[in-house]
């Protein structure tokens, strides 16, 4: 169930997406270095219970970006309730940060999403994530309530956005696993 799709747009040349499944032998090593990362920022792992076949379509997509070959980041959305799915595990490895990966894969995956029939977008990010935060607000997250397993914590950032309308042909993966149409 591996589906490529080159996004030729942005600065990140050679940026491939690729649609895996959330248990890909790449996918599951970038999901760790989340992890990793979630520890070194605040101290644990993520607790939240993900079972994999949450993120195959209908119900969710998990994208892996490469370039030239190598792993880039990944990301993931999964139903949240009707018309509306929660973003996970976004990450980028840090030697290919600033160069555009995040934005593809995130506008990649809402695109998806859109496709797949969803209008709103949620996530739950962090306090100790001010690279992350900022993208979802150039992306036009705003505040939500919380929902979930941290939605007491104090460190936890609950963001969402209606999405926008299907975009111009491209070629990234969606939800039904084919390649969709998407341009930036």
């Amino acid at each position: 169930m591996s589906t490529s799709a080159e996004a030729t747009a942005g600065p990140a040349g050679g940026l491939v997406l690729r649609q895996v499944g959330y248990d890909d032998p790449v996918a599951a090593e970038l999901v760790e270095r989340v992890q990793q990362e979630y520890v070194r920022r605040y101290g644990g792992r993520d607790e939240a219970v993900v079972d994999p076949a949450e993120f195959s379509p209908p119900g969710g997509l998990f994208l892996v970006a490469e370039i030239d070959g190598q792993p880039a980041g990944c990301g993931g959305w999964r139903v949240h309730g009707p018309g509306e799915v929660e973003l996970k595990r976004m990450y980028v490895e840090p030697s290919m940060r600033r160069r555009g990966v995040a934005v593809a894969v995130l506008h990649a995956l809402e695109q998806a999403a859109v496709r797949a029939g969803h209008r709103r977008m949620v996530l739950n990010s962090g306090d100790r994530q001010p690279e992350a935060l900022a993208l979802y607000e150039r992306a036009g997250y705003t505040p939500v309530d919380g929902y979930g397993i941290y939605a007491g914590s104090p460190e936890a950032v609950f963001l969402g956005r209606e999405l926008p309308e299907p975009g111009p042909p491209g070629r990234v993966p969606g939800a039904d696993g084919q390649e969709q149409s998407w341009a930036s």
